[in-house]
């Protein structure tokens, strides 16, 4: 499994950044096929980070996952990490 191919990019408007602030959390468009399991194992493996859920919802422009962290990983430093600030 190739998390490049599950994991497009993060979706960033501003309420996912609150959604960050306020639940440790980062919205990613994904794959619209990909389960639950496979976009947690992904993020994980892209990351370097423990998630604790992951939420998804299909719309027009795709299938989004809300993925919450641990607490012991901060969404706000992954966030920098991958360029969304």
């Amino acid at each position: 499994m190739d998390p490049y191919a599950i994991i497009y990019h993060p979706f960033v408007t501003e309420k996912t950044m609150n959604f960050m602030e306020k639940n440790n959390a980062l919205e990613f468009v994904v794959k619209r096929d990909a389960n639950k399991h496979q976009i947690k194992a992904a993020i994980e493996k892209l990351f370097e980070v423990k998630v604790k859920d992951v939420n998804t919802r299909i719309t027009k422009k795709g299938k989004h996952a809300v993925v919450k962290f641990m607490p012991e990983f901060k969404a706000e430093d992954i966030g920098m990490r991958i360029g969304i600030f």
